[in-house]
Formats: structure tokens, C-alpha cells, sequence
């Protein structure tokens, strides 16, 4: 049996560097696996520009689907990448019905139709980050890796690794057709240890959403690098089916 393949999305600030600890054991496994860097992000980070927005970062990832000629995938988002998983699917399943498998948000945005990353973050959140981004060169930047549970080596590593991120895709509303989402398996895993406040609005929503199976990991915002045999049991379980 041919497995999936899987493509990884990483969140603000990130890069396909985020998921260096789950490649080897998801290739291992039998897995393809794809991570895309976004558009001022990661090693893509002397591309930053104000002109970025969210269809940037979506272009990015069927850039990659495309290229790589990727069909019936699992694609993975964390955090602000839920907001580009979602755009990208939806353009994805428009041109074919079977081209995603299976949505995973990994403490994500998980978007309505016509929703723009910040909408539902605290409107005091929302008023700090444009602050920031604005004297910032149009770019907020990194948070201190504390805030995702991370400390010691694992705090260092982010610290060295995170740039700022294009604030161009922050408020900029996502088009796409609920319906054919809808139909899609779609999952949320839950980190729980600490809890990101910016992601409370999304854990009640995909509970009270249709359609949305959710797993909990107590650990903090980035389980690839805090969790990693936690996350991969899903993440396997889930590209299984």
C-alpha cells in the first residue's frame, strides 16, 4: 500500500526548520514528506517584503504541491500556518475532489470563511502586535519561545532560528468554500501545557464544530520540538486511515 504524502506547514516566525525532529521518523515510516518555508520566513527571510500577504503564503504551498506533482495529501498546519493550510486546501480540492486527505491543525488558526488570522485573538492582542509591526519595518517580531514552553536548549534553538514575520498576512481575510472543506477529515491537536491564549478561541471552536476530531497533547505550543513522539503517534494514526 502506497502511504500518503505529507506536507508540513510551519506558523509565524518559523521556517521548515520547525520540523526537523519529525522528518526522519515520518520518512522512516514510509512517508513522503514535503516542508515548505513561506515567503519571509526561515531561510526565505531576505524575501521579506511589505507586499506579503496570506495568498503569498498560499501560493507557496501549491507552488510546492505542483512541483512536486503531490495528490491525495495530509497536510499539516501549526499555529498561523491553519490559516494557510486552509486557503491552500481549498484551492487544492477545487481542482480536484481527492487531492487532500486529511487537514491536521497542530494548535492552529482554524479559520471561518472570511476570517483574517487576528480576528478572533483579544482586540488589546490584536492593537500590540500592529503596534509592533509597524515599528518594525511591516514585520512583527518573534515572540520569546517562553511563552510556547520552551526553555534550556530548546528555548536557544528557536531564539537563533525565529525572524520576523511578514505582517502583510495578519489581518488579511481568507476566501474559501466551507462546504468543500467540510468534507475533508479535518483534526485539531490540542496542546494544553501551557495553553497559548491566542489559541483559546480556536480550542472551543473546533469542539463545537462538526466534523473536527481532537487530540490533546500536555505540552506547549510546539510540539515538534517539545512533544515529538506525541505528535507523530497522531500524525502516523492519522495518514493511516
Amino acid at each position: 500500500m502506497t502511504l500518503p504524502t505529507i506536507v508540513l506547514v510551519h506558523g509565524a516566525w518559523g521556517g521548515a526548520w520547525i520540523w526537523r525532529r519529525v522528518l526522519a521518523p515520518l520518512r522512516a515510516a514510509g512517508h513522503e514528506v514535503h516542508a515548505v518555508t513561506l515567503t519571509g520566513d526561515g531561510e526565505r527571510a531576505h524575501l521579506r517584503r511589505p507586499e506579503i500577504n496570506l495568498q503569498t503564503h498560499v501560493a507557496d504551498v501549491l507552488g510546492l504541491v505542483e512541483a512536486e506533482e503531490l495528490d491525495d495529501i495530509v497536510l499539516v498546519g501549526h499555529s498561523y500556518g491553519g490559516q494557510v493550510v486552509t486557503g491552500a486546501a481549498d484551492r487544492l480540492l477545487a481542482r480536484h475532489a481527492k487531492a487532500v486527505r486529511q487537514l491536521v491543525y497542530v494548535d492552529a488558526v482554524v479559520p471561518l470563511p472570511g476570517e483574517g488570522w487576528g480576528d478572533q485573538q483579544d482586540p488589546a492582542v490584536v492593537a500590540s502586535r500592529t503596534a509592533l509591526a509597524h515599528a518594525n519595518g511591516f514585520a512583527l517580531p518573534p515572540a520569546d519561545p517562553e511563552v510556547f514552553g520552551l526553555s534550556g536548549a530548546d528555548r536557544e534553538w528557536l531564539l537563533r532560528r525565529q525572524v520576523p514575520h511578514p505582517f502583510g498576512t495578519y489581518r488579511d481575510p481568507l476566501a474559501f468554500d466551507g462546504e468543500r472543506w467540510a468534507r475533508v477529515p479535518r483534526a485539531f491537536i490540542d496542546c494544553t501545557q501551557p495553553a497559548l491564549p491566542t489559541i483559546a478561541a480556536m480550542r472551543t471552536r473546533v469542539r463545537q464544530m462538526p466534523g473536527f476530531e481532537v487530540f490533546e497533547i500536555a505540552t506547549g505550543h510546539c510540539p515538534m520540538v517539545s512533544a515529538v513522539p506525541q505528535l507523530l503517534e497522531i500524525l502516523l494514526e492519522l495518514a493511516a486511515r
